[in-house]
């Protein structure tokens, strides 16, 4: 086999392509670092921030990722262009994936995540080069309940959210029926790691564009295996809750989900838009789009979805760079 063989055949080691991080990130205009974090409980977190060249940045996003996801595959592609418009943007993997501790695709507590989460979001704040920059939070899919979880542990934390097809419920076309359901949570508690809860495949359902769904499947770091039982336990719970405390939210958010998810439910976007008390509050429903909106439509859907976003804290941080 010759070398461009074998080159050729070689796995991506970024969703981009083979041109180096550092470089990539150079040709797109912003500073990408990466770092580990020891979270309260002893957890070596990965983490990742993506700043402006322009300094100060404009506002500080702190970015949740979705299940079965981390932040160094196509997670990262919405925090590049965030960065390129002037928004310094922090994320870490959750524990179970990406590169951090913990039984991939397991998540024992989500209440201790997002305990993690809280931590590793103040210890930013705390750096003296971000004083007084308004804080955004940006959740996809599970990240984007965990984004409400973390508004409620730190209510002041933070001037608004960005919510992005968020899991806030588990709609009841997929929810587990009675009894299985009782049996399912006997199980969890003797074998909470067990990974045998059947679903369907979701990347197929989340990406509308072919060409696409063999660039997130190719992510090194995607859990393939199916759900475990404690984490799919622990999403059902929190999602219960979830359900019944939309009226609690308070913070300012904007909520985007496509009509055509399959893999969360636009009627609880709807829900938590009516029900939350949040003064300040937009819902925007794109017809036919699918849950991936930020990388698996065409990509001029992308950039409606993108614009609505930026435009949206444009006007919560003082208007700067447009798309």
């Amino acid at each position: 086999m010759s070398e461009s063989d074998h080159h050729q055949q070689e796995p991506k080691i970024n969703f981009w392509g083979d041109t180096p991080e550092d470089e990539y990130y150079n040709l797109k205009g912003v500073i990408g670092s990466n770092s580990f974090f020891n979270s309260p409980r002893g957890l070596n977190l990965f983490t990742r921030s993506w700043l402006p060249i322009s300094d100060p940045p404009r506002a500080l996003i702190f970015m949740v990722h979705g299940y079965g996801n981390d932040v160094s595959w196509t997670f990262q592609a919405t925090a590049i262009f965030l960065a390129q418009m002037g928004f310094a943007c922090f994320a870490l993997d959750l524990e179970g994936h990406g590169r951090s501790d913990g039984v991939r695709g397991y998540v024992p507590s989500i209440d201790a995540v997002i305990g993690d989460c809280v931590s590793f979001f103040d210890s930013i704040k705390r750096d003296p080069k971000f004083q007084g920059l308004p804080r955004f939070l940006h959740g996809e899919s599970m990240g984007g309940a965990m984004c409400l979880l973390i508004h409620f542990a730190d209510t002041l934390g933070f001037e608004g959210a960005v919510l992005v097809a968020p899991m806030c419920k588990i709609s009841d076309k997929v929810r587990p029926r009675w009894p299985i359901d009782q049996i399912l949570i006997l199980m969890s508690r003797f074998l909470p790691t067990w990974a045998i809860v059947p679903t369907e495949d979701l990347l197929e359902k989340s990406i509308k564009v072919e060409e696409k769904k063999p660039i997130a499947a190719k992510n090194p770091m995607r859990y393939r295996g199916k759900p475990r039982l404690g984490t799919v336990m622990e999403l059902l719970r929190v999602t219960d809750y979830l359900g019944e405390k939309l009226k609690d939210v308070s913070i300012p958010f904007i909520v985007l989900h496509g009509s055509a998810d399959v893999v969360t439910d636009p009627e609880v976007s709807r829900a938590l838009y009516e029900e939350a008390k949040s003064k300040d509050k937009t819902l925007k429903i794109y017809e036919g789009m699918l849950h991936s909106m930020l990388f698996g439509e065409p990509d001029e859907n992308i950039a409606i979805v993108r614009n609505d976003i930026v435009g949206w804290l444009n006007d919560r941080c003082g208007n700067g760079a447009q798309v």
